[in-house]
């Protein structure tokens, strides 16, 4: 079994989430259980071909596979991550970010679990990711450390409710770490649906922290959502966080 990964890159800042603007290095897997096609990013496959998904699309459709390198284990991440690292000043213990594509499609793998665990226990933040579609276990204490970023996807992804709500997953997350929490990507034409579909999560869930981020990946786009999107944050008791990475380097790669 092979660790896909379709880049790792930094230093950079975290663009998104609770930990926005932190110095941080990229591992990015690749592979996706979903594909997102209602997020509406156009792109073309080397092999010419036109579609739509999200702004990860080259880490999540399979056609961009030969792009991505393949290690067989841990310790080969970890060397490159290293390099990264030499570039940073060693008092600062840089954040490391686990993305995708969808990383837990790699959870139950011995060699990705080693990769957490070292940085766990390097005194890193680990923060991963996900979709958080996908069934998990949490039953080691350096798991209970991880930060997860959950962007469970709501209709407009065109995904069907089924596979992209999993109550089981959210709870395990939330019963067996301390600062996770959610993420909800949404332009101004969703307001009303996206409310009622996030109500709808949380009251099946522990409390947590709910972040909403506007959809686009351009700053103009992210200008056109982000007022409507803070004002839906303040009416509900939610949280705003702008996508910090696109505004600056629109959808640039590797930043």
């Amino acid at each position: 079994f092979m660790l896909e990964i379709n880049e790792i890159f930094g230093p950079t800042i975290q663009g998104e989430g609770k930990l926005v603007g932190t110095p941080s290095i990229f591992i990015r897997f690749g592979k996706c259980n979903f594909k997102c096609e209602g997020f509406q990013v156009e792109y073309e496959t080397p092999s010419g071909v036109k579609k739509c998904a999200c702004d990860s699309y080259y880490a999540v459709d399979t056609e961009f596979k030969d792009t991505w390198t393949k290690y067989k284990s841990y310790d080969e991440i970890v060397n490159e991550v290293d390099i990264l690292l030499s570039k940073y000043p060693n008092n600062y213990k840089i954040d490391i970010v686990i993305t995708g594509g969808e990383p837990l499609l790699y959870w139950n793998k011995e060699e990705f679990q080693k990769l957490l665990e070292h940085y766990i226990n390097a005194g890193h933040k680990v923060t991963i990711e996900t979709n958080a579609s996908l069934n998990l276990n949490i039953d080691k204490e350096y798991q209970k450390e991880l930060l997860f970023s959950m962007s469970v996807k709501l209709s407009n992804s065109l995904e069907p409710i089924k596979k992209r709500i999993n109550i089981n997953t959210l709870n395990t997350i939330l019963n067996n770490t301390k600062e996770s929490y959610l993420k909800f990507v949404i332009g101004k034409d969703f307001l009303n649906d996206a409310k009622k579909e996030i109500n709808e999560i949380l009251s099946l869930i522990p409390k947590c922290d709910v972040y909403l981020m506007p959809l686009g990946d351009t700053a103009e786009q992210i200008n056109k959502n982000c007022e409507d999107v803070i004002n839906m944050s303040i009416e509900n008791g939610f949280k705003y966080c702008d996508r910090l990475h696109i505004r600056v380097w629109d959808n640039k790669r590797g930043v």
